[in-house]
């Protein structure tokens, strides 16, 4: 069953509607390759035109760089006609200053700081999930972005800091929820069972699952979809492609950010033979995989070009015929729980 991107669905009971394709924020932030803030405003515009009504971004990308950039284009737009989300848990600041203070939590990727964002070489990310923290990344996050307010906000990557997250940065959440200063709160995050322990133990009326329910890694399945649906928690799907390797199934191909493990090359590559006999591009099939489940209602395509872009409503228009789905379920690719666009 084709969908519509820019048909609209409810997160949970807050009144907010997403469509089904939203725009994420990172590429326009420089990640792995600078973007000019030109280019980054012709992507925004564009995913307007195209009727793209959920924009996602972060303190994370481009330390900051993507919510400027992503708030001067919707500044422009009817406050009312679209949803942003932005996250808490990692504030900005100076280099120099966090140089200077060592009882700062840095941002440390792969050991290397500032490993994947470009441009961003006098600035630093800090971890703090503290109420305090919260307070601070919320007032900072809508002055880069220019807006009077943010509709969802995110806990972000709280992989080492559950106590953290779910003591201090989920109550001063939900007391800016109840203030009715954010609309609806959530978590966002690369890893599906900490999701699956903030779904059982928090109010949550919104999961960002990024990469752990896709066409190539339906982890999510496990545990943490039937949960969200049980509980009426809506669920935004980011990292569709799986860091590109569901776009090129390439032996150079990226895997959660990192050159993808063989095993994981060879089974993108299984997925894409059999796709093909049925005529279908793999991407297609991976961008429309995830909407078939009750409890998701919208793909936040990372893209950094207009062109990548528009690849994202063709591919949810498209027919895909029902035998594919068989073909790939007999073949052990799909979760035995996986349901699958009619």
């Amino acid at each position: 069953m084709p969908y519509e991107p820019t048909e609209r669905l409810p997160i949970g009971t807050t009144g907010l509607t997403v469509t089904r394709l939203g725009l994420g924020g990172a590429s326009i932030g420089g990640l792995y390759r600078e973007v000019t803030d030109a280019d980054a405003a012709a992507l925004v515009r564009h995913a307007w035109r195209t009727g793209v009504r959920y924009f996602d971004t972060a303190p994370l990308y481009g330390y900051g760089t993507s919510e400027r950039r992503m708030g001067r284009v919707l500044a422009g737009e009817p406050r009312d006609a679209f949803v942003l989300s932005t996250k808490v848990g990692r504030l900005v600041r100076e280099a120099e200053l966090v140089a200077a203070d060592a009882d700062l939590d840095r941002q440390d990727l792969d050991g290397r700081e500032n490993a994947y964002y470009r441009g961003v070489e006098t600035r630093r990310m800090v971890f703090d999930y503290s109420a305090r923290g919260v307070t601070s990344s919320i007032e900072e996050s809508l002055d880069r972005l220019g807006l009077e307010r943010i509709d969802i906000a995110y806990i972000h990557d709280p992989d080492r800091h559950w106590q953290a997250a779910i003591e201090d940065a989920y109550p001063a959440l939900e007391r800016l929820r109840s203030e009715g200063r954010l609309r609806a709160i959530g978590v966002g995050m690369n890893q599906a069972r900490m999701l699956a322990r903030f779904a059982r133990d928090g109010d949550f009326d919104v999961l960002l699952v990024a990469n752990r329910y896709t066409l190539l890694d339906q982890a999510g399945l496990d545990e943490l979809l039937p949960i969200c649906e049980r509980r009426g928690i809506s669920v935004a799907i980011g990292g569709v492609m799986n860091s590109g390797i569901l776009a090129d199934p390439s032996s150079t191909a990226h895997f959660d950010y990192r050159p993808a493990p063989t095993a994981m090359v060879e089974r993108a590559r299984r997925l894409a033979d059999i796709c093909s006999r049925h005529g279908v591009p793999l991407r297609t099939a991976a961008i429309q995989f995830p909407l078939a489940h009750p409890a998701v209602v919208s793909v936040v395509a990372g893209v950094r070009s207009t062109a990548h872009l528009d690849e994202y409503p063709a591919a949810m228009r498209a027919p895909i015929p029902a035998d594919l789905w068989a073909e790939l379920r007999s073949e052990g690719l799909l979760h035995p729980a996986a349901p699958t666009p009619a």
